[in-house]
């Protein structure tokens, strides 16, 4: 299942993103797209914005001409980048809706399955905007999503390339009490989490007049009288305000994406596309495992070659035909040159020998490797041929093998293995 959601995804799915109306002609993404429809994969993944558009085009085109039950596959979609003019791009209602009907155009489709909000709006960082403008967004995007799905646009909505800060964010409003078998007033005390793990009692600062807010660097936790202290951990920017001497002794106000939807009665996320690899791992293998066990919300992983760096094409220099030669990429192409570039393909010459040892290419390591990840629900493929594909597509049978002997072997290879209280499901 994709997360703890009732919708059922292959672990592998197929991605557009430079292939599809760019890299690889039509008949060939026909191709590409048949032969993974009859080996099972069922989620297949595009953008509004790649290739400008032709993506969903040639997606959807292909998609008609096959004519199989919309009901035997999953499509979606990622809203953002649409056009030039300003109302054309962002997370805005109006964006989200336009966007999403102008994608189901191209992809002459009724509905596609889930829609991603394609990155927290740059233009309202999360850590920068005012709390109450910040729950505005959030709760913009969130109406504007649960309205999509209810008017038969999408079946779910999910986030892409946002952080768990992001899905989850929170702030505190703490609140004075009167205790009622006190003589005079006393103040909530606070239990404080600093960022170096310490525990400290604190009292409220003094001389704050009411409805004033003020910033704190710390995580807190209250005290709830008789049933002793509840520590709960906040990202590191607290707002506390005091509020009638009377009030309870502690109001936790919680201004994410899936609170607001709890809140208001709207509809969650239900997973996040992430970019993972074994050369980027911190926020699928130490923030999205939290978010799985706690709301449900599943991953979908993109780019498991690194782009194709870990294919070892890029070793000797630049393929003419591949990615990282292609218009518009030369990031790509810099990063591959760079020291961290030429370090990472170092690495995948030592991967080598584990991948000879376990009857699979280095590329079906590296899927596998991703597929073995907690809360991953399906790794997306980015093939510009058939052959491609099926080499890919026989990294399920790899998965198997990678034991956690296996695993810890790569680990250390590696070197990069984010601190992590849980291990892998290998």
């Amino acid at each position: 299942n994709l997360g703890k959601s009732g919708l059922r995804v292959s672990c592998l799915g197929l991605g557009t993103w430079v292939t599809f109306g760019s890299q690889i002609s039509d008949e060939m993404a026909e191709n590409v797209l048949t032969v993974a429809y009859e080996n099972g994969v069922n989620l297949f993944d595009t953008a509004e914005v790649y290739a400008s558009g032709k993506a969903e085009k040639t997606l959807g085109n292909i998609l008609k001409s096959k004519g199989w039950r919309r009901s035997s596959y999953v499509v979606t979609t990622k809203i953002y980048w649409g056009g030039q003019a300003e109302t054309e791009r962002g997370l805005s209602r109006k964006h989200i809706i336009e966007g999403l009907k102008g994608s189901l155009q191209r992809l002459q489709l009724e509905y596609v399955d889930i829609v991603f909000a394609n990155r927290m709006d740059a233009n309202s960082p999360m850590e920068e905007c005012d709390p109450n403008f910040r729950l505005l967004l959030l709760e913009e995007i969130v109406r504007a999503m649960t309205y999509v799905i209810n008017q038969g646009m999408a079946m779910y909505w999910g986030t892409s390339r946002w952080s768990a800060m992001e899905i989850m964010f929170r702030t505190v409003l703490l609140h004075f009490k009167k205790c009622p078998r006190a003589r005079k007033p006393r103040a909530a005390s606070l239990l404080v989490l600093d960022r170096g793990g310490g525990l400290s009692m604190r009292e409220p600062p003094q001389n704050v007049k009411r409805g004033e807010v003020l910033r704190t660097n710390v995580q807190v936790a209250v005290k709830r009288g008789k049933a002793g202290y509840t520590l709960r951990p906040f990202p590191p920017i607290g707002d506390w305000m005091p509020g009638s001497i009377s009030n309870i002794i502690g109001y936790l106000h919680h201004s994410e994406a899936y609170s607001v939807a709890r809140q208001f009665n709207l509809i969650p996320p239900v997973c996040e596309q992430a970019e993972y690899h074994m050369f980027q791992r911190d926020k699928v293998e130490t923030q999205l495992p939290e978010l799985y066990h706690k709301i449900g919300v599943g991953a979908i992983t993109w780019s498991p070659l690194a782009c194709g760096l870990i294919t070892g094409k890029y070793e000797e220099r630049v393929p003419e035909n591949c990615r990282a030669a292609m218009k518009g990429y030369q990031w790509l192409k810099e990063k591959l040159q760079s020291e961290d570039g030429k370090k990472q393909q170092a690495k995948v010459k030592e991967l080598h020998p584990i991948a000879e040892r376990l009857g699979c290419t280095v590329a079906q390591l590296a899927i596998a490797w991703c597929l073995r990840s907690e809360g991953v629900s399906s790794v997306l493929l980015g093939v510009s041929s058939t052959d491609q594909l099926i080499e890919n597509l026989g990294s399920i049978q790899v998965l198997t093998q990678l034991t956690p002997q296996v695993v810890q072997e790569i680990d250390a290879l590696l070197g990069n293995k984010p601190n992590t209280k849980k291990e892998s499901r290998a």
